[in-house]
């Protein structure tokens, strides 16, 4: 390997309407920056790998239907107490 390189021989290319991001923007989507504990995105990469997708697409997926039905997810702790209270000062004005 060479220590110096002769770069006056080459072409030019003028950078100055350059912009950052990505080359081919993605239609409906938006990069963002997360952080995930290292076993949760261990579990996508396996999953993914077995499902023969990509772990980002995976998450999405799970993220989607998350947010579809939310009926279907489990009831919590506060959410019981909260409705039980709304219940109560419900009967109470009867």
């Amino acid at each position: 390997m060479r220590k110096e390189y002769d770069f006056s021989k080459g072409k030019r290319y003028d950078f100055s309407k350059g912009k950052r991001g990505a080359v081919i923007p993605s239609q409906g989507k938006t990069r963002i920056t997360i952080y995930l504990d290292d076993e949760i995105l261990d579990q996508f990469r396996e999953q993914a790998e077995i499902a023969g997708m990509g772990y980002q697409t995976l998450i999405n997926e799970v993220l989607k239907k998350y947010l579809q039905s939310p009926s279907d997810q489990p009831l919590t702790q506060e959410d019981l107490r909260r409705i039980l209270r709304e219940e109560l000062s419900l009967r109470s004005l009867m």
